[in-house]
């Protein structure tokens, strides 16, 4: 795996910050990879980095892991 990829910027809590447009998925919908776009309302990884990507709470209250960070705050 290149760490050094702009795909991998979702799993480094660093690169996520509240208030930050994001696309994740649902625990629900990790068969399917459909995506939810949102606001990052809370970062619930507490790690620096998780393969899977980071695990956060959106404005509409739904979790779910980072897949892409569509808006830089």
């Amino acid at each position: 795996m290149n760490l050094k990829s702009p795909h991998t910027k979702n799993m480094f809590r660093e690169n996520i910050k509240i208030g930050q447009e994001v696309e994740i998925v649902l625990k629900k919908d990790q068969r399917t990879g459909k995506r939810t776009k949102g606001i990052v309302r809370a970062i619930l990884t507490s790690a620096p980095f998780h393969s899977r990507g980071i695990k956060v709470m959106l404005d509409s209250r739904q979790v779910g892991r980072v897949l892409e960070i569509t808006g830089l705050k």
